[in-house]
């Protein structure tokens, strides 16, 4: 009889084989098994031997301890996705992953750091959006503007501005030009979570992708997940999402007042003010009947003809949004000496790149010297303790931002 592994978890197996995109066929092959043994690994009628163990590990660069750790329990929240019809179920799959990724990363952090509080504003939303007016999402998006302290102009930075309220952003690559950004109102935190890919996006569309999901967490985490089997209720919640991003980016009053010409030039001339693309400031006009039905789409038209479908003008000059609370908070760990790299490695039981990545870190940041964050208690008083038993412990010194109005 095989030598088995009897610590092994087929849970485990299929996660980090689905995180790198690969079908349990190319693993079989790869690591000389039958494509019927990896599929009993995974479902738990067997265990590979200590030798396929470590194929597996190599082939999937994971170490092997990872494979030995029981699953979490399961979410189950609707994971919100902005995708393109063309996006498969294996890339959702793929990115579902790597959020469950970045979940387990963010718990290992909130063992040492206090994170900031979640500022959302209770709302009597309808759980059958389609009871949703567009009224309704137009207060929604003034609701949260006044709960975020914000006035009715421009705003500076959306995700730092969501950050500071609670919101857990990352920015990764999402392995698909299908997928633009997904979120969740995580049940086991009580908190949102959004990751905005860095595949295609512009400045001023992954601007208005973060926007978006922030509707989905605010206006639909208490739909049923019956109501998400049809594509008409489907179609209905990305297009209330994508009317409240543009209120809440475009608020009425003040983005009719700076628009001086209803013309592509007239908008191209506010792009950097507001940071919105020039097709959402035309769907805005049309939104507030500042453009009739053949006026908007003499607008799309003439838009194509510059060639701005793909590219806009200013989209290779307006810096990405860049998270900062958990990269500020690896800055944190690191120089305070709390962990080493190896351990953070270790504890997390993935590769320190797999960290940067579902965090949105620059590839080799966990290798570097850091400098610059501080504790705000003295950490001569700390030895290096166990994370989840010091949580109220540290704080992590996190200012408010000032937001442009």
């Amino acid at each position: 009889m095989k030598p088995g592994t009897p610590q092994f978890v087929g849970g485990r197996l299929r996660e980090v084989r689905e995180v790198r995109g690969i079908t349990a066929v190319d693993l079989a092959d790869q690591i000389g098994v039958s494509p019927q043994a990896v599929s009993q690994y995974e479902r738990g009628g067997q265990t590979p031997s200590p030798d396929v163990l470590r194929r597996i590990g190599e082939v999937l660069e994971v170490p092997t301890h990872f494979l030995l750790r029981p699953v979490r329990s399961e979410e189950s929240a609707v994971l919100f996705f902005r995708s393109l019809s063309s996006a498969t179920k294996r890339d959702r799959v793929r990115a579902a992953r790597k959020y469950e990724w970045l979940r387990d990363v963010v718990g290992y952090i909130h063992g040492f750091v206090e994170f900031p509080g979640v500022r959302f504003p209770e709302l009597h939303i309808p759980e059958d959006p389609r009871q949703l007016r567009d009224e309704d999402i137009e207060e929604a998006a003034r609701t949260l503007r006044k709960t975020w302290g914000l006035g009715d102009g421009p705003i500076s930075n959306v995700v730092w501005l969501a950050e500071n309220n609670g919101v857990l952003v990352a920015r990764q690559s999402l392995n698909s030009e299908a997928l633009d950004a997904f979120s969740q109102w995580n049940a086991s935190d009580q908190r949102p979570y959004i990751v905005v890919g860095t595949d295609k996006a512009s400045a001023v569309r992954a601007r208005f992708n973060l926007a978006h999901e922030l509707a989905h967490v605010l206006l639909h985490r208490n739909v049923p997940t019956s109501m998400f089997n049809t594509a008409a209720i489907f179609r209905l919640l990305e297009d209330q999402a994508n009317r409240f991003a543009s209120a809440f980016l475009l608020p009425a009053v003040t983005f009719a007042q700076s628009v001086y010409s209803v013309t592509l030039d007239g908008f191209r001339a506010i792009k950097e003010q507001w940071g919105v693309s020039i097709a959402a400031m035309i769907m805005r006009s049309s939104q507030m009947r500042l453009v009739n039905e053949s006026q908007t789409q003499r607008l799309f038209m003439n838009r194509s003809r510059r060639g701005w479908n793909t590219t806009e003008p200013l989209d290779d000059v307006l810096p990405a949004e860049e998270p900062r609370f958990l990269r500020r908070a690896f800055d944190l760990l690191l120089e305070q000496g709390l962990v080493s790299r190896d351990q953070i490695e270790l504890q997390l039981a993935r590769r320190a790149s797999d960290i940067e990545a579902v965090v949105g870190l620059p590839r080799g940041y966990l290798a570097r010297e850091l400098n610059g964050v501080r504790l705000k208690m003295d950490s001569a008083s700390i030895s290096r303790p166990e994370p989840a038993q010091h949580r109220e412990d540290l704080v992590f010194p996190f200012p408010p931002m000032r937001n442009r109005i």
